[in-house]
């Protein structure tokens, strides 16, 4: 059995779940960064607990955020949305403003977190991150997010997905060279923003390809573990419960 396509939403409903889109992505962006700050303030000659610091805080963050806007809109990934897009849980042409919402989210995000430690509006990243090594692990990132939340949705256990996607999140910044990127949103805004968390506009182009072809893979893994006559598609007309969550 073939899931049908999502029908379009209505103006007002729209509008609430891009308001959230760029809400979530804000403050996701805010907490990746400010941590980040925060860490090296706090940890200077510590490296690694810069990295436990900035990863616990991302985790908890998104558990905290998706829980709170799951029920209006918590993908914070344009990479999620147009997954979404493409298993039939979401209309394209909803997908544009909520995409943009979030890249625009996350700019704001990043300009706050600037502000908030005394730091100029805008910073743009001097840090090179670059090599086949990151590449392959933004693929990997990407992939293995993709397939946590879509894994949660197909098997009908949305209320799992803000603790799955916290969890993955934060062993990622660890077992993946790159730190687990693995959403365009946060990496475009990462670039303004000349800290720990930061990357160079050079490098975003790349990590964005391999991001993309992850996310790729990942569709076509959640198809092959979870077939679409399984898919679990919530009765409440709003759809509210296939806004999912994501992250750094």
């Amino acid at each position: 059995m073939t899931q049908r396509p999502s029908p379009p939403m209505g103006g007002d409903l729209l509008l609430r779940k891009v308001a959230a889109e760029v809400v979530g992505t804000a403050f996701l962006v805010a907490a990746v960064i400010g941590s980040g700050i925060a860490a090296t303030r706090l940890s200077p000659d510590d490296v690694g607990l810069q990295l436990l610091q900035n990863s616990i805080v991302t985790g908890a963050v998104l558990v905290a955020l998706i829980l709170a806007l799951q029920p209006v809109s918590a993908a914070f990934n344009p990479l999620v949305t147009l997954a979404e897009v493409v298993l039939g849980l979401l209309h394209l042409r909803d997908a544009v403003p909520l995409v943009l919402g979030q890249v625009a989210g996350g700019v704001v995000g990043a300009v706050v977190a600037n502000l908030m430690f005394d730091l100029d509006a805008v910073t743009i990243s001097t840090r090179e991150r670059t090599g086949g090594d990151l590449w392959l692990a933004e693929v990997v990132a990407t992939l293995g997010l993709l397939v946590v939340i879509f894994g949660s949705v197909r098997s009908g256990r949305t209320d799992t997905i803000a603790y799955a996607v916290g969890g993955y999140i934060t062993a990622a910044y660890w077992f993946t060279s790159s730190t687990s990127f693995a959403n365009p949103a946060v990496t475009v805004a990462r670039m303004f923003s000349d800290t720990f968390a930061g990357i160079s506009p050079a490098s975003v182009a790349p990590f964005l390809a391999f991001q993309v072809l992850g996310a790729g893979l990942a569709v076509l893994l959640v198809r092959l573990l979870y077939p679409a006559a399984s898919l679990h598609v919530p009765s409440s007309p709003d759809h509210s419960s296939t806004s999912l969550g994501d992250p750094s």
